[in-house]
């Protein structure tokens, strides 16, 4: 099935990335909420701009729903970077998350004490959690929360306990996932609204994935005894077994395409990481050719207009 890239990025965004880079420098300390499902690709690669060498805390939130091992191997994955901590939380982090307040203070030792305030911005893409994290954090309702993307439209600061003020802006993506394996996680964890998404396109992708990853959980849940190897045909398999069936007994592979990605999301299916340490390295390497070869061939366009236009000037004389 073909597939083609994801772009969303509404205006408010593109604001509160221009806000996020005025005021940058005055914070201590970063935390960046992450999905753990997807610990590459909701790392939003404009906070690694935008922060530069400041101390960051990158939180696995959703870790409930994700698989242990691997929020484990990407811990340690990330801490292998200088002035990383990360920390995971479940549905259930009330008790845990005083343990940012804590980490904080020990990546900005200079900024505690009495009569100091510690300034820490809180990052993430939209519907990681960030906003249900901010509200326990704080004690009380100051972030809306919602199961859709791009709740918070602006920034706010709000005062925590132990003198760290906490700035939060809204949830960001990038202008374009150059990465189009990210751009389908991001899809199918539901950071990129639905209506901006193809549900048949992102299943085949997540089908696919999953075959090779989980195959005993989709035995599991969707009653197969013995898997195919194409994700299309699994979808259709499922959708008979599901009763998704419409007129001339055909599979109503967009009705099963929902079914999958809801599933997904709800860890019905069972607790699945998408994504891997090493598939990010891949990945990272895809991306870095894939962006060469353009800026190569932008170059090579930009040397022909430049000879057409010295061949036109010698042709005037």
């Amino acid at each position: 099935m073909s597939r083609t890239g994801i772009q969303w990025f509404p205006g408010h965004m593109n604001k509160a990335r221009n806000e996020i880079k005025e005021i940058m420098p005055q914070m201590d300390v970063i935390i960046e909420v992450l999905d753990a499902r997807i610990p590459y690709s909701s790392e939003n690669p404009m906070v690694a701009q935008l922060r530069g060498d400041k101390p960051v805390i990158k939180i696995l939130n959703k870790a409930d729903l994700a698989d242990p091992e691997l929020t484990q191997a990407w811990m340690e994955y990330f801490e292998r970077e200088d002035g990383v901590k990360t920390l995971a939380f479940g549905h259930d982090k009330g008790n845990e998350v005083q343990r940012i307040n804590a980490l904080c203070k020990k990546l900005a030792p200079q900024k505690v004490g009495q009569d100091k305030q510690l300034k820490a911005m809180i990052m993430g893409i939209p519907n990681v959690g960030k906003s249900t994290l901010i509200n326990i954090l704080a004690g009380r309702i100051v972030a809306k929360t919602g199961n859709e993307p791009a709740v918070t439209k602006a920034q706010q600061r709000i005062k925590l306990e132990d003198g760290i003020m906490l700035y939060d802006t809204p949830g960001m993506l990038w202008p374009k996932v150059e990465n189009e394996n990210s751009g389908y996680r991001l899809a199918a964890t539901g950071a990129i609204r639905d209506t901006a998404i193809n549900y048949e396109e992102v299943a085949s992708y997540t089908a696919e994935y999953l075959l090779q990853a989980y195959p005993q959980l989709l035995q599991a849940r969707y009653k197969i005894d013995e898997l195919p190897e194409c994700d299309w045909t699994f979808i259709e398999m499922a959708g008979r077994k599901r009763g998704c069936i419409r007129g001339g007994n055909q599979v109503d592979t967009h009705k099963m395409s929902e079914i999958l990605i809801n599933e997904l999301r709800d860890a019905v299916i069972g607790r699945i990481t998408m994504e891997t340490p090493q598939m990010r390295d891949e990945e990272e390497e895809m991306v870095a050719q894939l962006r060469q070869a353009a800026e190569a061939k932008k170059a090579a366009k930009e040397e022909e207009k430049r000879q057409r236009r010295a061949r036109a000037r010698k042709n005037r004389r």
